[in-house]
């Protein structure tokens, strides 16, 4: 099974920027004016048009919005050098929702990207997850 996954944003061209400048991605393939498959990750994200105000699903009412929101899933980004990583993303226009937290596992910022998606980036330290695994 592949997994693709896909972030909805209401400007293209200005989340093609923001994941290239912030995460080093790169672009694999274009799908006309409102997608675009970005590279670089162990899967491949797809950048997705979908205006604001517009229904999410039929089975809510909540529109999609582009203000920081909460959702229980979002992406983690592994990084080799955590502050680097994140003062990149943060020149790229990401906010760094509070300061870099360090566990027995490796340390993890918890950032938002200009469209209000949740991402962390992760810096392991020793085995990382394997340090707290049973």
């Amino acid at each position: 099974m592949d997994l693709l996954v896909n972030v909805d944003v209401d400007d293209l061209e200005r989340a093609i920027r923001f994941y290239v400048s912030a995460l080093g991605l790169r672009i694999g393939r274009r799908f006309g004016a409102d997608a675009v498959e970005m590279l670089g990750a162990s899967a491949p994200i797809y950048l997705l048009v979908k205006a604001s105000g517009t229904a999410a699903s039929t089975k809510t009412s909540q529109p999609r919005n582009y203000r920081r929101h909460w959702t229980p899933v979002h992406l983690d980004f592994v990084v080799e050098d955590i502050e680097d990583a994140v003062q990149r993303a943060l020149s790229a226009g990401a906010t760094l929702e509070r300061p870099v937290l360090v566990h027995k596992w490796g340390r993890i910022a918890l950032m938002a990207d200009p469209f209000g998606h949740g991402f962390c980036l992760i810096e392991f330290l020793g085995r990382g997850y394997d340090e707290i695994a049973d």
